[in-house]
């Protein structure tokens, strides 16, 4: 006599199939041009009632290279899920911040986070990503090419990488400016170029 079919298997096998379907390789989408950085991890230990209990936490910065960089920080049991937590928050807090000739920041900026302070300035072509530690990691994840970065106070990354956001929050490009003012880019472009001139002038008339 033929045995009768046990019950629950083909729920076994359909929840393996969706558990393959959400581990299986990833579709190209807005997500695939992502570059994932780990700047720093650390192992914590809380103590409870049969003794130390360790975990590791760490902190994430993604871009795409063109504009937009995020942060994120995830604590687990694991190493490879604190970090999966730490890139999925960074991906959920992406910021974009204008690039001028998609190399360089804008204008300088200053950003402070508790004891962390740092200072960015732009730089010419070829000058490169003058910058250490997590500021130059969320640099390179934005796209910068040229920048000179200075940190000053507190060394804690998760300072310095706050304080980094804090100041490219501030970046505003010409075009941004021009809107909040009412007027055209040209007009603001136009009068820099005046003011930059101006000084020029100068010494030819002491020369003369």
């Amino acid at each position: 006599m033929a045995q009768a079919p046990q019950r629950g298997g083909g729920g076994g096998n359909d929840r393996n199939r969706r558990d393959n379907n959400r581990n299986g390789p990833a579709v190209d989408g807005p997500d695939s041009d992502i570059v994932e950085k780990l700047v720093h991890i650390n192992r914590v230990a809380a103590t409870v009632k049969g003794g130390r209990r360790f975990s590791f936490a760490a902190l994430m910065v993604v871009g795409d290279g063109k504009g937009r960089v995020g942060f994120g920080h995830g604590k687990a049991r694991e190493v490879p899920e604190a970090i999966r937590k730490a890139t999925e928050e960074a991906k959920k807090t992406m910021i974009r911040v204008p690039l001028r000739e998609n190399r360089t920041l804008h204008h300088d900026g200053n950003g402070r986070w508790g004891a962390g302070k740092i200072m960015m300035r732009a730089a010419p072509p070829g000058t490169g990503v003058i910058a250490g530690g997590p500021m130059r990691a969320v640099l390179e994840t934005l796209g910068v090419a040229d920048v000179v970065a200075k940190s000053s106070g507190s060394s804690n990354p998760y300072n310095m990488i706050r304080a980094t956001f804090e100041a490219l929050k501030v970046q505003s490009s010409p075009r941004q400016v021009a809107s909040k003012r009412g007027k055209k880019v040209s007009d603001l472009m136009g009068r820099r170029n005046d003011g930059a001139s101006a000084p020029e002038a100068a010494p030819e008339a002491v020369e003369s």
